[in-house]
């Protein structure tokens, strides 16, 4: 089960087609490597049009495989290069949270792009999961070398936030079904914590009080009921269901990251970089998705919520640690101030990058009264970067057509299917879901220490 969490989440979870590199007649191929290591991928068609796609990929997982990719996935790749547009990326000089050289190395593409190449007329940024987090770093940080950016499924709601989420759920649960034998932070030995997480969860399956508490663990990380790509959701009152779901993500992909990678960011940090000093459990569930579930399941076990929660409220709390909490705040948060129009796409029922991350960032943007820059849209499909080919191309079409007309327009859900489903099956694995949605509240806005 450890290796095929893994697969899941190497690059990015769960997306409806392969990750690879496209190839085409007529396409000049550069590749190469800077001196941190990191290796980059360039390709320019023949009839180049000027504007760069610049991709930053997702979190890869320590051990595995790290190379180079300029787009998500071939299909769109040689799209975007028989309609003339270039394509940049690198792999990043490490693998797991990359942040901190994720950054620095996708602007020496733009550096080593404009040696081999020239200086493009318009460069958009663009990425999936931890690459659409590196996609926002780099408009907020290097406003003057994009003109636009498309983060998708990305953690726009912070690295602070995103692991203080998943501390509060990994808490729930080590409290309540693993009798706080679980290292939920200062992880000393990975591989046997996530394993004994798993034993833990599988045994709590197998019972009805067991999955009552799941979902309440659940709930605390906003982890939809909704798991399968390809498959409809589960009826909302349905809460056996959801909860069947929200176990299949904890078991195939979030556990992986709480009990186990989270040691990974530990060791770039120099300590915890979470904490629940504070966090009152009750308002936390009172804000989740999930809490019409959990109060259900909860009375159908013969379970007291009210004695669960008092039972995490009255545990003993997790401090982080400061300079640890300010490596995460630069690698990174967000400040709301963009300069370029900022598109952003996520899927309903996604597990892994919830989709209240959108809610934080447009919080954020709107603090610094940037919105009229940001738009958001959705697709109604369970999974990670579950997007289509064709979904991709209708977003990035529209914001291209954002910077040519100084205007946002095609944004309707109906105008963005009518887009993608005139590209035909090749690019349509699934038929176009973009759906007009409004993500609740993220529940940890956490943008600073403690």
């Amino acid at each position: 089960m450890f290796v095929q969490a893994l697969a899941l989440i190497s690059l990015f979870a769960m997306l409806p087609h392969a990750p690879g590199r496209p190839h085409g007649d007529g396409v000049s191929t550069y590749q190469g490597s800077f001196a941190d290591g990191a290796t980059y991928l360039i390709q320019v068609p023949s009839n180049w049009n000027g504007t760069l796609v610049l991709y930053s990929h997702g979190y890869v997982a320590p051990g595995s495989q790290n190379p180079a990719y300029d787009v998500g996935d071939p299909t769109t790749g040689n799209y975007l290069l028989a309609a003339g547009y270039a394509l940049g990326g690198s792999s990043y000089a490490t693998t797991g949270w990359a942040v901190q050289q994720a950054i620095p190395d996708q602007m020496e593409v733009l550096t080593t792009f404009a040696s081999l190449v020239g200086n493009p007329k318009t460069t958009i940024a663009w990425g999936h999961s931890l690459g659409g987090m590196i996609t926002a770093a780099l408009v907020q940080q290097y406003p003057g070398s994009f003109q636009a950016a498309l983060p998708m499924c990305g953690v726009v709601g912070g690295g602070v936030g995103i692991w203080n989420m998943s501390l509060d759920s990994a808490f729930a649960f080590n409290t309540l079904l693993a009798s706080d034998q679980l290292q939920v932070v200062d992880i000393s030995d990975p591989y046997t914590n996530f394993s004994n997480a798993e034993g833990y969860l599988d045994a709590a399956q197998n019972s009805t009080q067991g999955q009552a508490r799941i979902a309440l663990a659940a709930a605390l990380a906003d982890t939809p009921g909704w798991y399968d790509t390809g498959y409809p959701p589960p009826p909302p009152n349905d809460y056996a269901a959801l909860e069947e779901n929200q176990y299949e993500w904890l078991s195939q992909v979030d556990f992986v990251f709480a009990f186990d990678l989270r040691a990974e960011l530990e060791g770039r940090a120099g300590g915890n970089v979470s904490w629940n000093t504070g966090i009152d459990y009750r308002k936390q569930l009172a804000k989740s998705a999930n809490v019409a579930e959990v109060e259900a399941l909860y009375s159908n076990a013969g379970l007291s919520l009210d004695a669960d929660l008092q039972t995490l409220d009255s545990a003993a709390r997790i401090s982080a640690d400061p300079s640890a909490v300010q490596y995460l705040m630069q690698n990174i948060i967000f400040d709301g101030q963009i300069s370029v129009p900022v598109l952003t796409l996520h899927t309903i029922g996604d597990g892994l990058v919830v989709n209240e991350n959108e809610s934080a960032y447009e919080a954020a943007v709107k603090g610094a009264h940037d919105q009229a820059l940001l738009r958001r849209e959705f697709v109604y499909r369970a999974g990670h970067c579950a997007f289509t080919p064709a979904e991709e191309i209708a977003a990035l079409q529209a914001l291209v057509a954002r910077l040519k007309t100084g205007k946002w327009g095609g944004l309707e859900p109906a105008k963005l299917n009518a887009v993608a489903q005139a590209l035909g099956s090749s690019y349509n694995p699934y038929p176009p879901e973009y759906v007009k949605y409004a993500p609740g509240p993220y529940l940890r806005t956490d943008n600073g220490a403690p």
